[in-house]
C-alpha cells in the first residue's frame, strides 16, 4: 500500500512554532448501521468537582449525563478548534486533547507535541500545512509533530514517527488532563498511552467517587488514577504487563501509592469469575475493550463477539447500586447497539439499571470517538 511504504520514510524536518454468532440473536450486529450522534456539549456542562487535586469551576450536576433516547443524526463538524476552546481547557488543566477533525485524519494535542492520525499521505500533507497556519493564529507553541498512518487492519498498527523536531530527543512526555499528568510514548506502540476520546468518562468516575473501582482491558490505568484521587481501591487487569507498569508510573506521577492497588496481567475473561467466586464486588466497573486483541496463548479477543459475555460476567461482581461504563471504538458498534446489547445482560443476570451516556466532548466532533453508555446500575 502506498500509503503505508511512504509512512515509513517520513523523516525529522526543521521544528516549526507557534492528532461468533453472539448468544443475543446478532443484536449487536443488527444495530451496526446505526451510528447516532451525539449533541454539542453546552457550555454550562464544563463543570468540575473540587476535590484536594482539582480545583473547582461550578458543581457537576447528575444531569449532565443524558438519558436515551438518542437524538437525531447530525452531520460531522470538521476543522480546528478555536482560541476560546483552546483557553477553556487550558482553564480545566487540560492540555491534552483533539485540535483538528477531518473525513481522513485527525490531529491531537500530548502537552506540547502533536500527533497526526492519517488515512492517506494527502490528508497527512494537509494537516501538517493546515497545522502550522492554526498554530501561528492561535499562537499555539508546536515542539514536535510525529504522525502515524490508520491501517484496515490492526494487525498493521505500527508507532507513531516523527516528522518535525529534534530526533535526539526522548520520545516520553508527560501530558495533563484535569490537573492529572499521564506518561506518554510515542515508541513503544500505535496508542502513546492516553485516549483522549475518554475524557468525559474519566470525570464521570471522579463525580461518583467509587469505593472500589475494576478496571478492566486497564491500558495504563487513567480510570483508577482518577478514581484513586478520591480515595478508592482499584484492581486494573490487562493482557500486558509493560502497560500496567506505565499504569503504576501515572500514579507515581500523581503522588499517588499504590497501595490498595492490584494490577493483573492476565485475560480478563479468566479473571471476572475468578472474582466471583471468592464474592468480591466493585461499585465501578471500567469496560473499554480493544476492537480486536490476542494473549500470549494465543486467544483472541473480538469485540462484536465477545463484549457480551464480558458484560455478563462483570455484572455478577458489580454491587447493587454500582456504575459500569460500556464503551468501545469499534465502529460497527453504535450507541443503540450498545445499549441493546446492556438490555439483553441485564435480562440475562436479573438486574435493572439506568443508561446514561457522557456529555459530548467539545473537541470531538458528533460521531467520532468511542460509543459509551453507563449503566446506573440499581
Amino acid at each position: 500500500m502506498k500509503a503505508e511504504s511512504d509512512a515509513q520514510t517520513i523523516v525529522a524536518r526543521a521544528k516549526i512554532g507557534s492528532t461468533r454468532g453472539n448468544t443475543n440473536g446478532h443484536l449487536l450486529h443488527s444495530y451496526a448501521a446505526d451510528t447516532r450522534p451525539l449533541a454539542r456539549r453546552r457550555e454550562r456542562d464544563r463543570g468540575s468537582v473540587a476535590t484536594p487535586r482539582f480545583p473547582a469551576t461550578h458543581p457537576l450536576r447528575h444531569t449532565d449525563f443524558e438519558l436515551f433516547p438518542l437524538e437525531h443524526r447530525n452531520k460531522m463538524i470538521t476543522g480546528w478548534i478555536d482560541r476560546g476552546l483552546l483557553r477553556d481547557l487550558k482553564a480545566e488543566g487540560t492540555d491534552a486533547h483533539r485540535l483538528c477533525t477531518i473525513e481522513e485524519g485527525w490531529v491531537e494535542r500530548f502537552g506540547s507535541d502533536v500527533l497526526i492520525s492519517f488515512k492517506r499521505v494527502s490528508a497527512r500533507e494537509r494537516l501538517l500545512e493546515e497545522l502550522q497556519t492554526w498554530a501561528d493564529s492561535a499562537d499555539f507553541q508546536v515542539r514536535r509533530v510525529f504522525a502515524r498512518l490508520i491501517p484496515t487492519k490492526s494487525e498493521r498498527r505500527k508507532s507513531p514517527l516523527l516528522v518535525i523536531g529534534d530526533p535526539s530527543e526522548s520520545l516520553q512526555t508527560v501530558a495533563t488532563e484535569w490537573c492529572l499528568r499521564f506518561g506518554i510514548d510515542f515508541g513503544t506502540g500505535y496508542s502513546p498511552g492516553l485516549f483522549l476520546d475518554q475524557r468525559e468518562n474519566r470525570r464521570y468516575v471522579r463525580h461518583i467517587a467509587p469505593k472500589r473501582l475494576l478496571n478492566c482491558f486497564a491500558y495504563t490505568c487513567s480510570f483508577s488514577v482518577y478514581a484513586a484521587c478520591n480515595g478508592a481501591g482499584t484492581l486494573n487487569i490487562d493482557l500486558s504487563k509493560k502497560y500496567l507498569t506505565r499504569g503504576r508510573e501515572n500514579f507515581a506521577l500523581n503522588n499517588l501509592s499504590t497501595i490498595n492497588h492490584r494490577f493483573i496481567t492476565d485475560d480478563v475473561r479468566s479473571i471476572l469469575p475468578r472474582l466471583a467466586r471468592r464474592g468480591e464486588k466493585f461499585d465501578a466497573i471500567i469496560l473499554d475493550p480493544p476492537t480486536f486483541s490476542r494473549s500470549s496463548k494465543g486467544e483472541t479477543f473480538q469485540v462484536q463477539d465477545d463484549f457480551e459475555n464480558v458484560l455478563i460476567s462483570a455484572l455478577a461482581v458489580a454491587e447493587r447500586d454500582a456504575h459500569v461504563l460500556v464503551s468501545t471504538n469499534c465502529s460497527a458498534l453504535s450507541e443503540r447497539a450498545l445499549k441493546v446489547m446492556a438490555q439483553y445482560c441485564l435480562k440475562e443476570t436479573r438486574r435493572a439499571a439506568a443508561f446514561y451516556r457522557p456529555v459530548p466532548l467539545p473537541d470531538f466532533p458528533p460521531r467520532t470517538g468511542a460509543s459509551s453508555i453507563w449503566l446506573a446500575l440499581r
